[in-house]
């Protein structure tokens, strides 16, 4: 099978009045959807329950995006048994054609492209080019796993001793779990989705509680494209009576997470313990989040930092894995930073997402929101704001709106330099020189992402070695990771280093084979 090399899918121009008037048609279609009820498809089939989750607009918390079935353990069950019977015929497809579903997958995605995005905007507030970046690298996912397929399918370069035959190849795991976040509601439930599934696995996905009509939508897309039945389980639940149900499970071969610190921590204890009949050790690849910094020379273009600074610390309001919380700047330019960064983000405008004038939308729900703002309230005993600090007038009652905040002259150990706030509050830290401004980097459980902005190469060349994040972005903003270009995963409790996008990240959901024959 030929297929041509990879391109990361292109992000749509929005400065072309005719893609905003398609992209404001799609909000208006997807607006008059609102309200629908979503089952849960188990097996293929329907199953609707007494229990809902409701889905809410966070720029106007009346108004419902749609509501879905909350599935219980004897749903979990029925799950379980329909993925073990889709993986009897789906693990023997071959490889190639296992391949070709993600690439027709990857063409249903990019026709939807604006009503996907367009759902993003309404249930999750993501800024119109944050929306269509989320459903570009979604359909990036599939385009390159596929190829990934077709690659890890052929045979292992071996030495055959003469008298013998031997090979070496993948076979799939079984079944999995699938638990995504509701920050990247579509990509990361594609990439983590059929990353297992292009491997030759079934899964029961269990899609974030904040966001699950874009999941179901999902599974509409997976329908379209001829997924066989089973292969995909959508379960929306409980993380406490389905999702850790499912873990601990005997019949679950791997739980593949991405979400908190807490939580992760939690699925990688309980899927260590062995259960009654449970024939193998779980595999468990979890992204958990960081507490990303953006280093800044003596020697950096401050205008140049500064505009990566807001990009990435106020982009989708800061609810980013890889959003800078903390800029540690030299004391040489340590003021005349704050200066510019404290500008441009006090030009950033804030309201509903739905208005492409706006920079900056609502937090994800309210239990975000109030998270967020305790942290403020923690982060005006540790350091000096300077700009921000609550909430906008008629939140949350009008939309979990909180302004970009800034803290300056705050200490390398304080909470809001520690801790994983996951909202628009950045922290700025001040450094003697650049050993120090690596040191307190390095000084935090998490190892993500980082950036250092300087015009010397033995500065530069000093981060690629000693500052220690799984993505390291040098003169340039630290969020933005592009399948294919940036393999996306951290180190330290920013969890298992899974390089999501990469060349070996098929490789955790199979397991390697060896086979020898005396001729």
């Amino acid at each position: 099978m030929q297929r041509t090399d990879f391109r990361n899918e292109p992000f749509t121009n929005f400065q072309d009045p005719e893609e905003r008037r398609r992209f404001q048609a799609a909000l208006d279609r997807v607006r008059a959807d609102l309200g629908r009820h979503y089952p849960l498809i188990i097996g293929g089939r329907r199953v609707d329950t007494e229990g809902r989750i409701v889905s809410v607009n966070p720029a106007n918390p009346q108004e419902v995006i749609g509501t879905v079935a909350r599935a219980g353990r004897q749903h979990a069950d029925q799950a379980l048994e329909a993925a073990e019977q889709a993986f009897a015929r789906w693990s023997r497809f071959d490889p190639e054609a296992r391949a070709r579903a993600l690439f027709r997958l990857a063409a249903v995605l990019r026709r939807r492209k604006h009503e996907l995005s367009a759902t993003m905007v309404l249930e999750v507030g993501k800024q119109w080019s944050e929306a269509d970046a989320d459903t570009a690298e979604a359909i990036d996912f599939c385009e390159w796993y596929g190829r990934e397929m077709i690659r890890l399918a052929k045979p292992w370069p071996l030495y055959r001793p003469e008298g013998t035959d031997n090979e070496t190849f993948y076979i799939p795991m079984g079944v999995g779990l699938v638990i995504p976040p509701w920050n990247f509601p579509l990509a990361i439930l594609v990439g983590t989705t059929m990353a297992p599934v292009v491997a030759g696995n079934t899964v029961i996905v269990k899609p974030a509680s904040s966001t699950p009509v874009i999941a179901a939508k999902f599974m509409e897309c997976l329908e379209e494209a001829g997924f066989p039945e089973g292969v995909v389980n959508f379960l929306p639940g409980p993380g406490g009576e389905v999702g850790e149900y499912l873990v601990q499970h005997p019949r679950i071969r791997f739980i593949n997470f991405t979400g908190s610190l807490e939580v992760g921590l939690r699925i990688n204890e309980l899927a260590a313990k062995m259960q009654p009949g449970q024939k193998w050790i779980k595999r468990v690849i979890a992204e958990m989040g960081g507490k990303d910094a953006i280093i800044v020379c003596d020697d950096a273009d401050l205008d140049e930092a500064a505009a990566g600074i807001v990009q990435s610390a106020f982009g989708f309001q800061g609810q980013k894995c890889s959003a800078c919380s903390r800029v540690i700047a030299d004391q040489k330019i340590y003021d005349e930073l704050l200066q510019k960064v404290v500008e441009r983000t006090r030009n950033l405008k804030v309201g509903p997402a739905e208005d492409p004038d706006n920079h900056m939308g609502a937090v994800a729900d309210e239990n975000q929101f109030r998270k967020v703002l305790e942290y403020i309230e923690i982060g005006k005993g540790e350091g000096r704001l300077v700009t921000g600090g609550s909430a906008l007038a008629g939140a949350p009652e009008k939309g979990y709106f909180i302004e970009p905040t800034i803290f300056a002259d705050v200490d390398p150990k304080a909470r809001i330099a520690q801790e994983e706030i996951f909202g628009p509050v950045l922290a700025f830290i001040k450094a003697r020189d650049y050993d120090h401004a690596l040191e307190i980097a390095n000084d935090t459980v998490y190892g993500l992402t980082g950036s250092v902005y300087s015009r010397s190469r033995e500065r530069l060349e000093r981060a690629r070695r000693e500052f220690y994040v799984g993505n390291l972005y040098l003169n340039r903003k630290c969020t933005g990771a592009l399948v294919g270009v940036e393999p996306f995963g951290g180190f330290n409790l920013s969890g298992t280093n899974a390089k999501a996008g990469g060349t070996d990240y098929l490789q955790l959901f199979m397991l390697a084979k060896s086979v020898s024959e005396r001729l």
